[in-house]
């Protein structure tokens, strides 16, 4: 499949492709750009093999999309940090005591705006195999529940706290009585350039659903995530190798960082572009 400027090859028929003949340490043409904006909005998520990228590079092509954000892990102090505020470092070594992301998530859901999409650029991969991301479809993922429970999730709100994963998966915390963001969300949304419905509920930060009582929440979330995390046909996966960059719709996706390659490193660098509040 081709667009004007570009290659596409799906990588299942609803979710995720490889994008050929685009060098991304070039300045987009802006016929280039639209082909990709275009293909980000088909699949989700975009896997670019074979780039040979700096940081002032990674950035620009991320600067197309909208401002960069600044991940609230920043603002700790025992959070290792590398210079750039736009730059989060993805790094998983022999010494690691977690991977980042290695759970069904949804990119920061704590802020009042979450990112609107990231940038993964992986330099180094391990050298056995493994370190894969799969990546779940929202719209798939909302659209295969019945119409009952459709109806049902469009009418609730979800509270998202960032202390859930940044204090109580990975330890750290901000200092004095400084908090994470925490803030609520539909728990069903309309994509805001396609306008389809999306489930926005992830395990990584919704804590709760406001107006349950906690048994009645907790069922729910249950129920919604094992969905995600259980049906193979939501999901692609990826398979990194030196210098690829992926780049997914933060806004209809979820993804999993599988750490399965111990003690081995996999390192990459990430940019996320800041998106606008979600909406029913």
């Amino acid at each position: 499949m081709r667009g004007a400027n570009i290659g596409i090859r799906p990588l299942t028929p609803h979710l995720g492709a490889e994008v050929e003949g685009v060098d991304l340490s070039q300045p987009l043409t802006d016929t280039q750009f639209a082909d990709i904006q275009r293909a980000f909005l088909d699949w989700s998520v975009l896997v670019f093999r074979d780039q040979k990228l700096d940081r002032e590079q990674h950035k620009a092509f991320g600067r197309r999309f909208g401002k960069l954000h600044v991940h609230p892990l920043k603002a700790s102090p025992g959070y290792e940090q590398h210079g750039d505020p736009e730059i989060l470092v993805v790094k998983t070594t022999a010494k690691s005591k977690f991977t980042a992301g290695d759970g069904w998530h949804t990119d920061v859901t704590c802020d009042a705006e979450p990112p609107m999409g990231s940038m993964l650029y992986v330099t180094q991969v391990p050298p056995n195999g493994g370190g894969d991301t799969l990546f779940a479809d929202m719209y798939r993922a909302f659209d295969t529940l019945s119409a009952s429970m459709q109806r049902y999730l469009e009418s609730l709100t979800a509270v998202h706290d960032g202390a859930r994963p940044y204090v109580g998966n990975y330890g750290y915390a901000l200092p004095g009585t400084a908090t994470y963001p925490k803030n609520e969300h539909p728990v069903v949304i309309k994509h805001p350039e396609t306008g389809k419905k999306v489930l926005f509920v992830n395990s990584g930060f919704t804590t709760h659903i406001k107006g349950l009582k906690s048994f009645e929440s907790r069922a729910l979330l249950d129920m919604l995530f094992a969905h995600i995390a259980s049906t193979p046909s939501l999901t692609c996966r990826v398979q990194w190798q030196p210098n690829t960059l992926t780049f997914w719709d933060n806004r209809c996706t979820q993804h999993h960082a599988v750490w399965d390659y111990f003690p081995d490193t996999r390192y990459g660098e990430r940019v996320s572009i800041v998106g606008e509040r979600p909406s029913a």
